[in-house]
């Protein structure tokens, strides 16, 4: 009220009336120095988002600049590609949180003038009410302290599968082999299978007719695995071996051949082998089965 008094001036006239005149002066004034503070908590607050860009990007070169070089060290200390990917993003993450909470903290304090004790009390509230987010952040990390998958790996996770493009603190990012990404909070991950890491077995199966000669046409494709195992030998752990025959049809015997392959290209090699197995019995007059129909007359 003493304000609104201070802007309008009212006195009694001679008629027993009164007369109301405004206080411009005092108007432009409170307007003035209204305008002043909220262009000055304008500029607090840019300064704060450009300071939190700034921060994050350079803490981003300098964690990749620490990703590369673990990759190309060589001493006991360093760790391989997949794993220190996995701790740049995680390192990523964790200081893009750090950075966007401390940005808030400091706009809320200093334009609501709200305290340290009031926002730590805000902080506790909000955590008691966000327990699935405080779930996600201890089960990633977790999955980084226990390495259980990596960047790069081939994991399934409950009913998605696929290679891991991202772990943060709070999810983690897969993408199959159709190109949908999947995005996991990590606390919601119970149960993993990573088909990363060891050796993977990849089987063919190849089937001939019953008319051909078994013992021949296991020969032939030994022979053929020999080969097969010397162009692809980048790929291949343990080289290709025919296990011999593996069921008995109405048209036709199955044999089939085993090897180990490194991570994720066993899928190439089953099919690079099937092609060169068709090729091979072909070229040898190894029929595959058919279908016979007899006319009786």
């Amino acid at each position: 009220m003493k304000g609104l008094f201070a802007i309008l001036k009212i006195s009694k006239n001679l008629d027993g009336g009164f007369n109301v005149n405004i206080n411009w002066e005092s108007i432009f004034d409170k307007s003035g120095e209204l305008l002043e503070q909220l262009i000055n908590k304008l500029i607090l607050i840019l300064i704060v988002i450009i300071c939190a860009n700034l921060v994050r990007k350079f803490s981003d070169k300098l964690i990749d600049r620490f990703v590369e070089r673990q990759v190309k060290s060589k001493s006991n200390f360093s760790i391989d590609k997949n794993k220190a990917m996995t701790v740049g993003t995680i390192l990523k993450s964790t200081v893009k949180y750090a950075v966007y909470f401390s940005g808030t903290a400091i706009i809320i304090s200093n334009i609501f003038k709200v305290s340290a004790a009031v926002l730590s009390g805000i902080g506790f509230v909000v955590g008691i009410g966000a327990q699935s987010l405080v779930k996600d952040l201890i089960n990633g990390f977790f999955i980084l302290f226990e390495d259980q998958y990596g960047v790069g790996d081939y994991i399934t996770v409950g009913e998605f599968s696929g290679i891991v493009e991202n772990i943060g603190i709070r999810s983690t990012v897969l993408k199959d082999f159709n190109g949908d990404t999947h995005i996991i909070p990590n606390g919601s991950i119970s149960e993993i299978s990573n088909h990363s890491r060891g050796n993977i077995s990849f089987i063919v199966d190849i089937e001939i007719s019953n008319e051909e000669d078994v013992d021949k046409a296991i020969e032939i494709m030994k022979e053929s695995c020999e080969k097969f195992a010397d162009e692809y030998k980048d790929d291949i752990v343990q080289k290709p071996e025919v296990l011999g025959v593996k069921a008995l049809n109405v048209y036709g015997t199955t044999i089939t051949i085993s090897g180990k392959a490194k991570p994720l290209s066993q899928w190439k090699l089953e099919r690079a082998l099937r092609k060169q197995l068709k090729v091979t019995l072909y070229e040898n007059n190894i029929k595959m089965p058919y279908l016979k129909t007899q006319i009786i007359n």
